[in-house]
């Protein structure tokens, strides 16, 4: 009986691996298996694959970069219908400005907005951005970036295997003290302040008499507060959203230089998506771009009127001022010259025109 019990099993156990068998050829010919044949992922399922893109970067959202990165991914996944992905890393939760540098080529991230004072060591001729007074305003910035200057400093990445994608703004530099208020060249002498990294701008401030210290972004309100430095250069929406205001309480309002971002992707990345990934995402970075321009705009005006009751000085350069100021820092731009040549520098002297 047993033994009988023991064949009536093994044929149950046949029929079925049978039957599985044969769901298993229908679903792939049917492509309900998302595979064409075994092991063979279909040019569907491989175009639909959900691309996932992070974004880091040291400002919070209420920045006009965190504004402007919310409005890339909401356009970004509306677009491509969800096939596109985009996490959102504000604040440095992910990454610090110099280790998303070191991360992005690696394509650990996809996408990053960082300084463009950040990127002299792709090619010291970035150092262009922090020349003090060398933009009458921000139309002038615009043209260099966006035409024959921004097309041939961006190309300097890609030996980097990373892809320059444009500039979002975000305004003119001002000069903070938590000693005194700075008027003139001879006010700087003996202080020290927070830096990006640049020879420009540390020859800046030499030339004005002062120290300077390069110090990470998420470090400067400490620095200021416990005397570590006497004062920082920062555009009106990074004074008040980093609440410099509170232990800085003297504003000098100079327009001497520019704070803005290069929107960077990885290369390899980029060159590998689907061509209508590829130029839906070119779409989408065009609007991005024109809306943070604007909202940088709106959020600088925005700023300083909320906090400028907050200091206890501010003052205004007179254009008298400002060409005091452009003799003393003359050797910034003899020695820019003296290293790099004048093609960058003509460019953007060529934009205010």
């Amino acid at each position: 009986m047993k033994k009988v019990l023991r064949a009536v099993a093994s044929v149950c156990l046949a029929v079925l691996l049978v039957v599985v068998a044969a769901c298993g050829n229908k679903a792939a010919q049917t492509g309900s298996s998302g595979s064409t044949s075994a092991g063979q992922p279909s040019s569907q399922t491989q175009s639909e694959e959900t691309i996932l893109i992070k974004f880091p970067f040291v400002t919070s959202m209420a920045s006009e970069k965190g504004k402007a990165a919310e409005i890339f991914k909401k356009l970004a996944e509306e677009r491509t219908n969800g096939r596109v992905k985009v996490e959102l890393y504000p604040s440095s939760q992910l990454f610090n400005d110099e280790q998303s540098l070191e991360q992005l080529p690696r394509n650990t991230i996809q996408f990053i907005a960082i300084s463009l004072t950040k990127l002299v060591g792709y090619d010291p001729q970035f150092q262009i951005v922090d020349l003090p007074f060398l933009f009458k305003n921000e139309e002038a910035v615009l043209r260099f970036w966006d035409g024959e200057g921004g097309k041939i400093l961006g190309s300097k990445l890609e030996s980097a295997n990373m892809k320059f994608l444009g500039v979002w703004t975000n305004g003119f530099k001002h000069f903070v003290s938590n000693k005194k208020l700075l008027k003139t060249p001879e006010d700087f002498k003996g202080l020290k302040f927070r830096t990006q990294a640049g020879k420009v701008l540390e020859q800046q401030f030499s030339a004005l008499g002062a120290g300077s210290v390069t110090l990470p972004f998420s470090e400067v309100y400490t620095a200021l507060q416990q005397g570590t430095i006497d004062g920082i250069e920062n555009t009106f929406v990074d004074i008040y959203g980093q609440n410099f205001f509170e232990v800085a309480k003297y504003l000098t309002l100079s327009n001497h230089g520019r704070l803005d971002y290069g929107l960077i992707t990885n290369l390899t990345f980029w060159n590998g998506l689907p061509d209508d990934i590829r130029a839906t995402l070119e779409q989408v970075i065009a609007e991005a771009t024109a809306q943070e321009r604007e909202i940088a705009r709106n959020l600088g005006n925005q700023y300083f009127e909320e906090m400028k009751d907050e200091f206890n000085e501010i003052y205004e350069l007179t254009p008298a001022d400002i060409e005091l100021f452009k003799q003393a820092l003359q050797p910034v731009y003899d020695n820019f010259i003296k290293e790099h040549g004048d093609e960058i520098l003509n460019l953007a002297i060529q934009a205010n025109q």
